[in-house]
């Protein structure tokens, strides 16, 4: 990006067409005047902010509007086909993808089976990439960033992944430099709890909370960590990976055979407070958990063990039981989670269940995405000036 003085001409020029911008991009297509009127500026300075972001092919136009007497107004868009990105989240057994764009439009989600031997970053991204960019209709050469959301731990500064059970062929060290180098894009790794919180903090039930922990509970636990806003991902990566952390010793009253809190609260313990026999998948019986009584008790006594050192070291404002278990579980066990922990030591504490949907990992990536494309879109609004 060019380097503007502020105080001149320039830089208010470039500011004015940066405002212009993001209320195009925050109401969708608008006129001149409806553009001057919204910034507060004149129409013949609408009309030169237009120009110059035409100019560097930010905004086109893209249909008429009827003003009644006279010429039918011209409305302008911002172009989503300058720069796109696609979202992925790697599952153990599927990639999910979606394409993404400036305007944050609706595009189709994909899900591409994951190769049954012999995967690597590169097969697991690169097909979810182009099945996206096909149900999108869009062309894979717009593409210019890639967010893949990983059950892992990642370590940017060094390109290192660690905790990486459900990714078979991944390499501990070096797997984004080779997916940009396959893809010729940016990409950007991130652990996929951390990006449910993001989804949380910008669109679900925590966007006014000074702080809060997400608990993932499925299959495997994992906690994203937002303090003011901000994930916390720790000096490697591993903030949040707490499956792994011994259960306190009060809790063997409870899971005597317990010695994690994934042994504690993981798919297969749930799976087992559900009357399921032994090696059945938590996903067959997970739809029983939110008529059943006393498996929601079972089940929120486990989370206020697994809670109890978060709240001890973080003291959030808010915990948000995410993750299949946490999602099927809903508002009435966070009810019984807020009611088991001590209100005299937390009295600020809230308990609530996740409110981002069904694919809150892509929602977060995508998220990230619409951010970064809007970052790089407006750094060419300084050639405008």
């Amino acid at each position: 990006m060019n380097r503007i003085d502020p105080g001149t001409p320039t830089w208010l020029r470039a500011h004015n067409d940066r405002t212009a911008f993001r209320l195009l991009l925050e109401h969708g297509p608008l006129t001149r005047a409806q553009l001057g009127e919204l910034s507060g500026m004149s129409k013949p300075t609408a009309a030169q902010m237009i120009a110059r972001l035409e100019r560097v092919e930010l905004i086109h136009a893209v249909g008429e509007v009827s003003g009644g007497r006279g010429p039918n107004a011209v409305s302008y868009g911002v172009r989503t086909d300058r720069v796109t990105g696609v979202a992925i989240s790697v599952l153990a057994g599927a990639i999910e993808a979606v394409v993404v764009d400036a305007a944050d439009a609706d595009h189709p989600v994909v899900e591409v089976p994951a190769a049954t031997a012999g995967r690597t970053p590169e097969s697991d991204v690169l097909g979810a990439v182009e099945a996206a960019c096909r149900a999108a209709g869009v062309d894979v050469d717009s593409v210019g960033l890639v967010v893949a959301g990983v059950q892992a731990a990642f370590d940017d500064e060094g390109d290192e992944l660690s905790f990486t059970d459900t990714l078979p062929g991944w390499p501990q060290v070096g797997s984004r430099r080779r997916l940009e180098r396959a893809l010729g894009r940016t990409v950007l790794i991130e652990n996929d709890v951390n990006l449910a919180a993001m989804a949380e903090r910008s669109g679900g039930v925590a966007t006014t909370a000074s702080s809060f922990v997400l608990l993932w509970i499925g299959d495997g636990l994992g906690v994203g960590i937002d303090l003011g806003g901000v994930v916390h991902r720790g000096a490697a990566g591993g903030a949040g990976e707490v499956g792994y952390l011994e259960v306190a010793r009060s809790a063997t009253a409870i899971a005597p055979t317990a010695n994690d809190l994934t042994d504690l609260l993981g798919g297969p313990a749930v799976a087992h407070l559900l009357g399921a026999e032994e090696g059945t998948a938590l996903a067959e019986v997970l739809p029983r958990l939110a008529g059943d009584a006393a498996a929601l008790e079972a089940v929120a006594d486990r989370v206020a063990y697994a809670v109890a050192p978060l709240l001890a070291v973080l003291d959030p404002a808010m915990i948000v039981l995410g993750g299949p278990t946490g999602r099927a579980g809903g508002t009435r066990l966070a009810e019984l989670v807020g009611d088991r922990i001590d209100a005299a030591a937390h009295p600020k504490l809230v308990v609530r269940a996740s409110g981002t949907g069904d694919q809150p990992v892509l929602l977060g990536a995508r998220q990230l995405l619409v951010d970064r494309i809007r970052d790089r879109l407006e750094a060419d609004i300084t050639v405008a000036v």
